[in-house]
């Protein structure tokens, strides 16, 4: 998939702690190739969970370099890492930021979940700013299907080994649509 993470506001009607009704609008992200895409699939998912009317009142790129869900955790949180890189030709540091989104109950254990994701980090980084999203949920791209993405992985390696060999190409291509057929029908 792209890794292009739309952001899209939903309005809608909801009901309070108390009983009461109010019109709300809440932000959701989807991972999508197109705004058009990230239009339909925003509909898709918040239909399942909203019996009523609703609106998408804006779609935008979101600025977030990586998406990190944890388990057991309520909350999004948006945190800036600075990439800190020398470069050799002016002697000078150079830092480049990069925002990621993790999933925490608080902000200290959302900063202690983005160190956890840079703990594999060749380069330095700091993390100057981690607060609370406002993002309600996230909806990936999910095929649903892990055989299926074996299949895709095994298909682009043997596309990329032999670039020449195109019956061989297309003989996979015709095993993944049937495979394909069969997991929906």
């Amino acid at each position: 998939m792209s890794n292009i993470w739309y952001e899209c506001k939903v309005k809608y009607r909801k009901t309070d702690e108390t009983g009461g009704q109010k019109i709300t609008t809440e932000p959701y992200l989807v991972d999508a190739l197109s705004y058009t895409e990230a239009e339909s699939r925003i509909n898709e998912e918040m239909a399942a969970y909203i019996s009523e009317e609703f609106k998408i009142t804006n779609i935008k790129v979101a600025n977030y370099a990586e998406i990190h869900p944890f388990e057991n955790a309520d909350r999004w949180f948006r945190s800036k890492v600075s990439l800190v890189a020398y470069d050799e030709e002016s002697g000078k540091e150079r830092k480049t930021n990069m925002y990621m989104l993790v999933q925490a109950n608080d902000v200290r254990e959302a900063y202690d979940n983005t160190i956890t994701i840079m703990k594999g980090t060749m380069g330095d980084y700091t993390i100057p700013a981690v607060s609370e999203s406002a993002i309600m949920d996230v909806f990936p791209y999910f095929s649903g299907d892990e055989g299926e993405l074996e299949q895709l992985e095994r298909f682009n390696a043997l596309k990329a080994s032999k670039p020449d060999s195109t019956p061989e190409i297309e003989d996979h291509m015709e095993f993944i649509a049937e495979a394909e057929e069969e997991t929906i029908a």
